[in-house]
């Protein structure tokens, strides 16, 4: 399980994350929901350790992340920012080998390549792995990268705004295969959504943030409903139903 506990960041007189404490149930998709400057990415940059906390711990199994070497904890816990630019002409294959550094040191071996074969596979790029990233639509780059954080095979997914700048069929693909990435390879997925929608419909728990708090935090329906949703958006909602999951319509 991983355990965040009285979480807390100021910069200079700020708090920015006040006191935010959840535990993220093992094999699971959770998303981090709330409006701009909430504290959703805060928490998340501190959970992978990008930036320093000023307060409180995360822990791994009941192991304080800070006592993990940088090597160790990147074969458990993976994260893709919101900036993914690359500057180096790198094809598919090459950018999603890099998701086997940890092991292999940039020394790939048979098993490193039948890893990367496989996460290029799950993603359905096998027909653009030898093209350059820089060549590719928005949606084939962001499937690049999430092939690559696969191929560094860690139990734990960080995702923040993954849908950014997507339209709607490449940011729906891209929701389903968190979906997979849960239950077909095991992943317990955290992501940072500002579509509700999509954190209602392909989430096992919400945690939603207001003001570097924790405004609600629970299952789906738990979350997802009039009430709730105003008072952390300061607008009206009306939920209704699809497929069993909540849909939201706010006004």
């Amino acid at each position: 399980m991983l355990s965040i506990k009285n979480l807390t960041k100021r910069y200079d007189d700020r708090t920015v994350v006040d006191d935010v404490s959840l535990d993220i149930p093992k094999g699971s998709v959770v998303s981090f929901i709330g409006p701009n400057g909430a504290g959703k990415s805060t928490v998340m940059a501190m959970i992978s350790r990008l930036i320093a906390r000023d307060g409180g711990s995360v822990e791994l199994e009941g192991a304080d992340l800070g006592s993990f070497r940088s090597r160790d904890l990147s074969k458990r816990l993976s994260i893709l920012t919101q900036s993914n630019n690359v500057d180096m002409k790198l094809t598919v294959r090459e950018l999603v080998s890099f998701g086997r550094f940890p092991y292999s040191g940039g020394h790939l071996t048979d098993q490193d390549e039948r890893i990367v074969s496989d996460a290029i596979d799950f993603l359905e790029l096998g027909e653009f792995q030898d093209a350059f990233i820089d060549e590719l639509s928005g949606g084939q780059r962001q499937r690049a990268f999430i092939a690559m954080v696969i191929a560094q095979d860690t139990e734990y997914v960080l995702l923040d705004e993954p849908t950014n700048n997507l339209d709607i069929y490449h940011a729906t693909n891209l929701m389903r295969t968190v979906r997979r990435l849960c239950d077909e390879l095991g992943k317990t997925v955290i992501l940072v959504l500002h579509e509700i929608n999509y954190a209602a419909f392909y989430s096992d728990y919400i945690c939603a943030f207001k003001n570097g708090k924790v405004a609600a935090w629970g299952t789906v329906d738990q979350v997802v409903n009039e009430e709730t949703l105003k008072r952390i958006y300061g607008v009206d909602f009306t939920i209704m139903r699809i497929e069993d999951r909540p849909l939201t319509i706010y006004y």
